[in-house]
């Protein structure tokens, strides 16, 4: 296994909350790996969250911010490079949430209100995080700056939701401002698409556990855990990955190229196997 990729990198992780969170096995893993960081999140998930031990034991400063306001996030910029000695060569965006997801308003009758907080929280502070970056300077050339996906964003996934289109327009964000990033400063930007994972997040939608087997049974690797997402995000943050910018990747085990497979059909002509059953071929005892 390569070691010390990150030897003598700055970076950010925003998003970081348990040991569930994709962001704290990167955090982990890419302190494992030599980089030093700083950790950011909401106010009230560093006062209250598991983060903030995260933030003790690897030595990474904790900055609250509000993902969807520009002065905080320049503000974390701000004082990630002052504290870490100069620019960031790499930015890790795992931040999510939907309230129609929350308050359970099915996609026919969305709150508005509450689509337009969730495409500002999942996808448009991804664009104030780029915007910010971009007109300070922040990022080093050949840098790399990752958000984390869904395949939902292609494809229709019942209960997704909104969440749905602020991942498109997330990894749309993504293309934009690689093109732009990459002509001016080098800085690569992309997406990727992971399997679904049981986060805090994760855990609020509507049958994940079901997505979940379902997505396992239909991808040739099974799915690809935190663990294995996390490094494969530090490989990108990595100089290995230097030429790679305005992608989508999938990190899914193989499930977002498949149409069905044997362990999905096999669990699938199971379920009408009662269905397709006489009374008294479940029960000896009924009659006939």
């Amino acid at each position: 296994m390569l070691t010390n990729l990150l030897e003598g990198k700055r970076g950010i992780i925003f998003g970081a909350l348990n040991d569930k969170s994709i962001a704290w096995k990167v955090a982990e893993i890419a302190h494992q790996q030599g980089a030093k960081f700083t950790l950011s999140n909401t106010e009230v998930a560093c006062r209250m969250g598991e983060v903030r031990e995260l933030s003790e034991r690897l030595n990474a400063p904790l900055i609250a911010a509000d993902a969807t306001s520009v002065d905080d996030l320049k503000n974390v910029f701000e004082q990630s490079q002052e504290i870490l000695g100069g620019k960031i060569d790499f930015v890790l965006h795992s931040i999510g949430m939907s309230l129609n997801v929350r308050k359970k308003r099915v996609y026919s009758d969305l709150d508005y209100n509450f689509l337009n907080k969730t495409l500002d929280i999942s996808a448009i502070s991804f664009h104030k995080m780029l915007q910010v970056a971009y007109q300070m300077d922040a990022i080093s050339e050949w840098g790399s700056v990752v958000a984390l996906t869904y395949v939902a964003a292609q494809r229709t996934l019942c209960d997704y939701n909104d969440m749905a289109d602020a991942k498109a327009l997330l990894e749309s964000i993504a293309r934009s401002f690689g093109y732009i990033y990459g002509c001016k400063r080098h800085v690569r930007i992309n997406t990727i698409s992971q399997s679904p994972t049981m986060t805090t997040a994760g855990s609020g939608i509507a049958g994940f556990d079901g997505l979940m087997d379902f997505s396992d049974r239909m991808s040739p690797l099974g799915n690809a855990s935190a663990e294995d997402c996390a490094n494969f995000v530090v490989t990108m943050f990595s100089d290995l990955t230097k030429k790679i910018t305005m992608q989508n990747i999938f990190h899914d085990g193989g499930f977002s190229n498949m149409g069905m497979s044997q362990r999905a059909m096999t669990q699938y002509n199971k379920s009408f196997e009662n269905e397709m059953a006489k009374p008294w071929e479940l029960d000896p005892t009924a009659t006939k």
